[in-house]
């Protein structure tokens, strides 16, 4: 048997692959929109603001941030299975018979993979980017609250203000969504000599041309003597659109607007290595998803003539959660800084990938 020409096996390998992986994704689309729904309408359902086609419509929004995450495992199940297929039908042991090395069809997996990355990084990222914002709007609505909220992901971030007198550091549990209103205020007033002289809490600040303006205040002076005001003003060279990136959660920034969320927290005096991790781990994903095909094709390749296909396969599904768990290990090192990001973000896929070839090497070439 004559193999098949180069451009057209590696278009059906392909092709094969695409098919496997957009399947899983799909799958793994349609139980995670139908999870989130069933628990926004459970969290809603009771409330005057219910409305089910706004909470099906906010759920659906929400889903390809979701998706993100999961895209990973639908490339490794993907590959897995399409490996599977190729070797059941006996497709693999013609073209191995025909002088066709393992690297060559691992080679349009690896494609398709690196290409599935780069699309997802520069594309559907700033895309479910968008989507989350516009879900967010529409679950403020459902839940009855009177602006779309951004949380730092539990956290409270500090954020550091010019004024002409001094400076100050605010934090604030959370923003609206334009950034021109936070809750839960905390605010550190310092001269201009970087002396403190005084803490304000209040429960809510409004951003005014070049001040905020905070309501329900206590005051603490140096001493520590306790004051309270209805309201208070602490001056800021800030805009909304700086306020909102300081407490944005780095995974809901685009990647397009990354550079810009580093520039501006550099300049609000928060530490940027959260968003510079957050662009390095998009721009290593066609590297993840690389090795996730690689650590596919290690378990998928034996025989089945030869048996041991099942076990190989669930090392492989087992080697593709290390994977992603140490992924996030090493995201979580980054966020906290005990590690460049650089690092954080590129030794997951790295590994990986290492991990695979060694693999083919072991059992393809002996």
């Amino acid at each position: 048997m004559t193999a098949l020409p180069g451009p057209q096996l590696s278009r059906y390998l392909a092709l094969t692959m695409l098919r496997w992986i957009g399947g899983f994704f799909l799958l793994g689309t349609a139980i995670i929109a139908l999870a989130d729904a069933i628990e926004l309408i459970r969290r809603t359902v009771d409330r005057a603001t219910f409305d089910a086609g706004t909470a099906l419509l906010a759920s659906l929004l929400k889903t390809p941030s979701l998706t993100e995450e999961f895209l990973p495992f639908a490339v490794l199940f993907g590959a897995i299975a399409g490996f599977l297929s190729l070797n059941r039908r006996l497709e693999l042991a013609v073209l191995r018979a025909s002088g066709v090395s393992a690297w060559q069809f691992v080679a349009p997996a690896l494609l398709v993979a690196a290409t599935l990355g780069i699309l997802a990084t520069t594309v559907y990222n700033p895309l479910s980017a968008a989507s989350r914002e516009a879900s967010e709007r529409l679950s403020a609505q459902v839940l009855g609250k009177e602006a779309q909220l951004l949380t730092a992901g539990g956290r409270s971030p500090w954020f550091r203000q010019e004024a002409p007198d001094g400076h100050s550091l605010m934090r604030a549990n959370a923003a609206s969504s334009d950034g021109l209103t936070l809750t839960q205020v905390e605010a550190h007033l310092f001269d201009e000599h970087d002396a403190f002289v005084g803490r304000l809490e209040a429960s809510r600040a409004t951003l005014t041309d070049g001040a905020w303006v905070l309501t329900d205040v206590a005051r603490y002076d140096a001493g520590g003597i306790r004051t309270t005001a209805a309201t208070a003003t602490v001056p800021t060279r800030l805009s909304a659109a700086e306020v909102s990136s300081a407490v944005a959660r780095p995974d809901t920034v685009s990647f397009w607007a990354l550079p810009a969320a580093v520039a501006l927290a550099e300049r609000a005096g928060l530490p940027s290595h959260r968003y510079a991790l957050q662009r390095q781990i998009l721009l290593a994903r066609p590297l993840l998803l690389a090795a996730m095909v690689l650590i596919a094709a290690s378990v998928s390749l034996r025989l089945v003539r030869l048996g041991g296909v099942g076990r190989a396969v669930l090392g492989g599904v087992i080697a593709g959660f290390a994977l992603y768990l140490g992924s996030a290990i090493t995201a979580d090192l980054g966020e906290a800084d005990a590690i460049p990001a650089t690092i954080a973000a590129w030794l997951p896929g790295t590994v990986g990938a290492l991990f695979g070839v060694s693999s083919l090497l072991w059992t393809e070439d002996g």
